[in-house]
Protein backbone atom coordinates (compact mmCIF):
# COMPACT_ATOMS: atom_id res chain seq x y z
CA UNK A 1 0.00 0.00 0.00
CA UNK A 2 2.55 2.08 1.25
CA UNK A 3 4.81 1.52 -2.45
CA UNK A 4 1.06 2.22 -4.26
CA UNK A 5 0.87 5.35 -2.50
CA UNK A 6 5.08 6.54 -3.21
CA UNK A 7 4.12 5.88 -7.02
CA UNK A 8 1.08 8.11 -7.45
CA UNK A 9 3.08 10.52 -5.33
CA UNK A 10 5.81 10.38 -7.92
CA UNK A 11 3.47 10.21 -11.14
CA UNK A 12 1.69 13.24 -10.03
CA UNK A 13 5.00 14.97 -9.78
CA UNK A 14 6.03 13.86 -13.23
CA UNK A 15 3.38 15.32 -14.65
CA UNK A 16 2.96 18.23 -12.84
CA UNK A 17 6.61 18.71 -13.75
CA UNK A 18 5.66 17.87 -17.51
CA UNK A 19 3.19 20.55 -17.42
CA UNK A 20 5.35 23.22 -15.83
CA UNK A 21 8.09 22.87 -18.74
CA UNK A 22 5.29 22.68 -21.72
CA UNK A 23 3.10 26.02 -21.00
CA UNK A 24 6.35 28.17 -20.79
CA UNK A 25 7.58 26.95 -23.89
CA UNK A 26 4.57 27.45 -25.83
CA UNK A 27 4.66 30.83 -24.01
CA UNK A 28 8.23 31.66 -25.10
CA UNK A 29 8.03 31.05 -29.06
CA UNK A 30 4.66 33.14 -29.02
CA UNK A 31 6.71 35.90 -27.28
CA UNK A 32 10.06 35.56 -29.73
CA UNK A 33 6.72 35.94 -32.86
CA UNK A 34 5.68 39.45 -31.21
CA UNK A 35 9.05 40.52 -31.04
CA UNK A 36 10.26 39.70 -34.59
CA UNK A 37 7.18 41.03 -35.71
CA UNK A 38 7.61 44.31 -34.17
CA UNK A 39 11.06 44.74 -35.28
CA UNK A 40 10.10 44.07 -38.72
CA UNK A 41 7.42 46.48 -38.05
CA UNK A 42 9.75 49.17 -36.84
CA UNK A 43 12.44 48.51 -39.19
CA UNK A 44 9.84 49.40 -42.10
CA UNK A 45 8.75 52.57 -40.38
CA UNK A 46 12.47 53.28 -40.18
CA UNK A 47 13.19 52.31 -43.91
CA UNK A 48 9.87 54.45 -44.51
CA UNK A 49 11.18 57.83 -42.90
CA UNK A 50 14.61 57.44 -44.04
CA UNK A 51 12.79 57.52 -47.92
CA UNK A 52 10.84 60.42 -47.01
CA UNK A 53 14.62 62.34 -45.83
CA UNK A 54 16.00 61.59 -48.60
CA UNK A 55 13.04 63.01 -50.37
CA UNK A 56 12.98 66.00 -49.23
CA UNK A 57 16.81 66.54 -49.19
CA UNK A 58 16.74 66.05 -52.98
CA UNK A 59 13.42 68.24 -53.43
CA UNK A 60 15.54 70.82 -51.01
CA UNK A 61 18.48 70.89 -53.30
CA UNK A 62 16.07 71.19 -55.99
CA UNK A 63 14.95 74.49 -54.48
CA UNK A 64 18.44 75.66 -53.86
CA UNK A 65 20.05 75.16 -57.13
CA UNK A 66 17.21 76.69 -58.76
CA UNK A 67 17.65 79.73 -56.33
CA UNK A 68 21.20 80.14 -57.58
CA UNK A 69 20.52 80.18 -60.64
CA UNK A 70 17.86 82.99 -60.24
CA UNK A 71 20.29 84.94 -58.58
CA UNK A 72 23.01 84.08 -61.01
CA UNK A 73 20.53 85.23 -63.76
CA UNK A 74 19.30 88.51 -61.69
CA UNK A 75 23.31 89.31 -60.62
CA UNK A 76 23.99 88.93 -64.08
CA UNK A 77 21.44 91.45 -65.89
CA UNK A 78 22.40 93.88 -62.75
CA UNK A 79 25.53 93.89 -64.08
CA UNK A 80 24.79 94.46 -68.07
CA UNK A 81 22.14 97.30 -67.27
CA UNK A 82 25.27 98.75 -65.04
CA UNK A 83 27.67 98.36 -67.91
CA UNK A 84 25.18 99.56 -70.68
CA UNK A 85 24.32 102.71 -68.20
CA UNK A 86 27.84 103.82 -67.54
CA UNK A 87 28.63 103.25 -71.25
CA UNK A 88 26.16 105.32 -72.04
CA UNK A 89 27.57 107.66 -69.03
CA UNK A 90 31.55 107.73 -70.55
CA UNK A 91 30.04 108.09 -74.14
CA UNK A 92 28.25 111.86 -72.95
CA UNK A 93 31.63 112.42 -71.41
CA UNK A 94 33.38 112.37 -74.49
CA UNK A 95 30.82 113.84 -76.75
CA UNK A 96 30.82 116.94 -74.24
CA UNK A 97 34.32 116.63 -73.43
CA UNK A 98 35.36 118.55 -76.46
CA UNK A 99 32.85 121.46 -76.00
CA UNK A 100 34.25 122.07 -73.18
CA UNK A 101 37.84 122.06 -74.14
CA UNK A 102 37.11 124.54 -77.01
CA UNK A 103 35.28 127.13 -74.67
CA UNK A 104 38.17 126.43 -72.11
CA UNK A 105 41.01 127.91 -74.78
CA UNK A 106 38.60 130.11 -76.33
CA UNK A 107 38.56 132.92 -73.40
CA UNK A 108 40.62 136.12 -73.65
CA UNK A 109 44.40 136.13 -71.84
CA UNK A 110 44.04 135.84 -68.43
CA UNK A 111 40.52 135.12 -68.16
CA UNK A 112 39.42 131.67 -66.47
CA UNK A 113 39.11 129.02 -68.13
CA UNK A 114 35.22 128.06 -69.08
CA UNK A 115 33.78 124.90 -70.23
CA UNK A 116 30.83 123.87 -71.33
CA UNK A 117 28.53 125.02 -68.81
CA UNK A 118 29.39 129.05 -69.88
CA UNK A 119 28.83 128.44 -73.18
CA UNK A 120 25.31 128.18 -74.61
CA UNK A 121 23.15 127.99 -71.63
CA UNK A 122 20.60 125.44 -73.20
CA UNK A 123 17.38 125.96 -71.37
CA UNK A 124 15.42 123.19 -70.17
CA UNK A 125 12.03 122.69 -69.12
CA UNK A 126 12.40 119.73 -66.65
CA UNK A 127 9.05 117.93 -65.96
CA UNK A 128 7.63 118.04 -62.67
CA UNK A 129 7.77 114.74 -60.42
CA UNK A 130 4.59 112.86 -59.47
CA UNK A 131 4.21 111.96 -55.82
CA UNK A 132 5.35 108.60 -56.64
CA UNK A 133 8.37 109.79 -58.22
CA UNK A 134 8.90 111.80 -55.31
CA UNK A 135 8.53 109.47 -53.04
CA UNK A 136 11.27 106.78 -54.46
CA UNK A 137 13.38 109.55 -54.80
CA UNK A 138 12.99 110.60 -51.22
CA UNK A 139 13.86 106.87 -50.33
CA UNK A 140 17.10 106.91 -51.82
CA UNK A 141 18.26 109.99 -50.42
CA UNK A 142 17.57 108.23 -46.92
CA UNK A 143 19.88 105.51 -48.29
CA UNK A 144 22.70 107.50 -49.03
CA UNK A 145 22.66 109.86 -46.01
CA UNK A 146 20.62 107.57 -43.47
CA UNK A 147 21.44 104.10 -44.04
CA UNK A 148 24.85 104.74 -46.04
CA UNK A 149 23.47 101.85 -47.88
CA UNK A 150 25.65 103.32 -51.07
CA UNK A 151 25.67 99.90 -53.22
CA UNK A 152 21.65 99.57 -52.92
CA UNK A 153 21.44 103.42 -53.82
CA UNK A 154 23.68 103.35 -56.17
CA UNK A 155 21.58 100.62 -58.06
CA UNK A 156 18.19 102.40 -57.33
CA UNK A 157 19.73 105.62 -58.55
CA UNK A 158 20.43 103.67 -62.16
CA UNK A 159 16.51 102.47 -61.62
CA UNK A 160 15.44 105.80 -61.44
CA UNK A 161 17.30 107.59 -64.27
CA UNK A 162 15.74 104.61 -66.60
CA UNK A 163 12.18 105.08 -65.26
CA UNK A 164 11.89 108.81 -65.18
CA UNK A 165 13.82 110.21 -68.12
CA UNK A 166 14.59 114.45 -68.37
CA UNK A 167 12.26 114.64 -65.32
CA UNK A 168 13.60 117.49 -62.32
CA UNK A 169 14.60 114.88 -60.09
CA UNK A 170 16.66 112.61 -62.75
CA UNK A 171 19.07 115.44 -62.76
CA UNK A 172 19.62 115.08 -58.89
CA UNK A 173 19.76 111.41 -59.71
CA UNK A 174 23.03 111.79 -61.58
CA UNK A 175 24.18 114.57 -59.43
CA UNK A 176 24.04 111.70 -56.32
CA UNK A 177 25.15 109.15 -58.31
CA UNK A 178 28.24 111.29 -58.62
CA UNK A 179 28.39 111.95 -54.94
CA UNK A 180 28.13 108.45 -54.09
CA UNK A 181 30.64 107.13 -56.61
CA UNK A 182 32.98 109.87 -54.97
CA UNK A 183 32.21 108.38 -51.94
CA UNK A 184 33.12 105.01 -52.27
CA UNK A 185 35.76 106.05 -54.51
CA UNK A 186 34.76 104.98 -58.12
CA UNK A 187 36.28 108.53 -59.51
CA UNK A 188 35.89 107.78 -63.22
CA UNK A 189 32.28 107.16 -62.91
CA UNK A 190 32.03 109.90 -60.80
CA UNK A 191 33.51 112.45 -63.18
CA UNK A 192 31.13 111.08 -65.58
CA UNK A 193 27.92 111.70 -63.63
CA UNK A 194 29.10 114.85 -62.45
CA UNK A 195 30.05 115.68 -66.12
CA UNK A 196 26.58 115.07 -67.41
CA UNK A 197 24.65 117.42 -64.97
CA UNK A 198 27.31 120.03 -65.16
CA UNK A 199 27.13 120.12 -69.40
CA UNK A 200 23.81 118.65 -70.54
CA UNK A 201 22.23 120.20 -68.08
CA UNK A 202 24.36 123.09 -67.35
CA UNK A 203 20.91 125.42 -66.16
CA UNK A 204 19.88 123.54 -63.54
CA UNK A 205 19.97 124.39 -59.87
CA UNK A 206 22.09 121.28 -59.05
CA UNK A 207 24.54 122.01 -61.80
CA UNK A 208 27.05 124.23 -59.78
CA UNK A 209 27.43 122.07 -57.36
CA UNK A 210 28.32 119.57 -60.04
CA UNK A 211 30.85 121.27 -61.37
CA UNK A 212 32.48 121.73 -57.98
CA UNK A 213 32.36 118.26 -57.50
CA UNK A 214 33.60 117.69 -60.70
CA UNK A 215 37.06 119.52 -59.76
CA UNK A 216 37.36 118.06 -57.01
CA UNK A 217 37.07 114.73 -58.69
CA UNK A 218 39.69 115.71 -60.81
CA UNK A 219 41.88 116.57 -57.94
CA UNK A 220 41.35 113.03 -56.29
CA UNK A 221 42.51 111.87 -59.41
CA UNK A 222 46.12 113.83 -59.59
CA UNK A 223 44.79 116.14 -62.48
CA UNK A 224 45.33 119.21 -60.30
CA UNK A 225 44.90 121.55 -63.48
CA UNK A 226 42.40 119.64 -64.91
CA UNK A 227 40.85 120.22 -61.20
CA UNK A 228 41.80 124.01 -61.17
CA UNK A 229 40.11 124.55 -64.60
CA UNK A 230 37.19 123.32 -63.34
CA UNK A 231 36.84 125.69 -60.53
CA UNK A 232 37.48 129.02 -62.31
CA UNK A 233 34.33 127.59 -64.33
CA UNK A 234 31.96 127.52 -61.29
CA UNK A 235 33.60 130.63 -60.10
CA UNK A 236 32.89 132.48 -63.10
CA UNK A 237 29.53 130.40 -64.60
CA UNK A 238 27.94 130.53 -61.59
CA UNK A 239 28.97 133.75 -59.22
CA UNK A 240 27.37 134.16 -55.78
CA UNK A 241 26.15 130.58 -55.38
CA UNK A 242 27.99 128.09 -52.30
CA UNK A 243 29.83 125.95 -55.27
CA UNK A 244 31.54 129.14 -56.09
CA UNK A 245 32.60 130.43 -52.91
CA UNK A 246 33.73 126.60 -52.29
CA UNK A 247 35.41 127.00 -55.37
CA UNK A 248 37.17 130.11 -54.96
CA UNK A 249 38.14 128.46 -51.23
CA UNK A 250 39.95 125.55 -52.96
CA UNK A 251 41.94 127.72 -55.45
CA UNK A 252 43.00 130.05 -52.68
CA UNK A 253 44.30 127.10 -50.59
CA UNK A 254 45.87 125.61 -53.63
CA UNK A 255 48.07 128.24 -54.60
CA UNK A 256 51.70 128.02 -54.96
Amino acid sequence: MRQLLMAAVALSLAGSALAQTSTPAYQNNQSEAQRKAGSSQGNAELFFMVEQLQKDVRRLQGELEEQRHSLDRLTQQSKERYIDLDQRLLDLSKRTAPAASDTATGGQPGSAPQDATASAQEVHEYRAPTDKESEQYQKIIKLIREDKNYDAAIDALYQFISDHPEGDLTVNAYYWLGEVYLVKPQLEQAKQAFTIVATRYADHRKASDALYKLGVTYDRMGEKDEAAKRMKSVISSYPGTKAASLAKDYLDSNKS
